[in-house]
């Protein structure tokens, strides 16, 4: 099967991320049948889980903008962190089909170009069409290709902070897993659980950020 999926050109990585996006859906769909006035079980901790980083996101976006862009971010954060996770596993990078998607450039470069289309669709629709791109000469008109350069290294620097995170710390991980077989790992290990959650937490941030800097000040009144 492995094999197969080779044979039309899908890395490790494009099939650990397959299966993380199966994963989600099935536990997506399972969470959100029979629901119950009274949550208990899965349900408890689904809704528990999605109200934390509801409320940690409105923080930072304003509550009605949140309510509309919620799940972009939330969903950015839950398969990254998976993605990140992955990579953990016994065997990542040594059995075929199982490596960290985040591991490889293709995949972040992919979410920061998502994140880089949405920012200027949300900022055209808030703006009703083209005014949104009147920031670009603002307070000057002479710091227009300043203006242009900051929003294009944009996703770039999303892109290669998460890979170069990941790929980075893996790297080192295994490294060490080869050199003291016992006892370091553990403690890399435990770094690394570390490290995926922040590495997906400022990755769904700055999209939240980015996101909510495309709409113009009084947008909150609007939505």
């Amino acid at each position: 099967m492995i094999d197969a999926l080779h044979s039309i050109g899908m890395s490790n990585g494009m099939i650990t991320s397959a299966v993380i996006t199966i994963i989600l859906c099935v536990v997506s769909i399972v969470a959100g049948r029979r629901l119950q006035t009274v949550p208990s079980g899965f349900q408890n901790f689904a809704e528990w889980a999605i109200e934390s980083l509801y409320n940690f996101f409105s923080g930072i976006m304003g509550d009605k903008a949140c309510r509309r862009y919620f799940p972009l971010v939330a969903t950015l954060f839950i398969y990254i962190l998976l993605a990140n996770y992955s990579g953990l596993l016994p065997g990542s990078g040594h059995i075929d089909g199982l490596e960290a998607p985040t591991g490889s450039i293709n995949c972040t470069m992919a979410m920061a170009i998502i994140v880089f289309v949405t920012m200027f669709a949300v900022g055209i629709r808030s703006h009703h069409g083209l005014g949104y791109f009147k920031h670009y000469f603002k307070p000057f008109a002479f710091l227009f290709p300043l203006m242009i350069l900051e929003d294009l290294v944009k996703p770039v620097s999303l892109t290669l902070r998460l890979y170069g995170n990941i790929f980075g710390e893996h790297t080192v991980t295994n490294s060490f897993f080869d050199l003291v077989p016992i006892g370091l790992p553990v403690v890399m290990q435990a770094l690394s659980v570390l490290m995926g959650l922040i590495q997906a937490l400022v990755f769904a941030l700055l999209a939240a950020i980015y996101i909510k800097e495309a709409m113009p000040e009084d947008e909150e009144e609007h939505l």
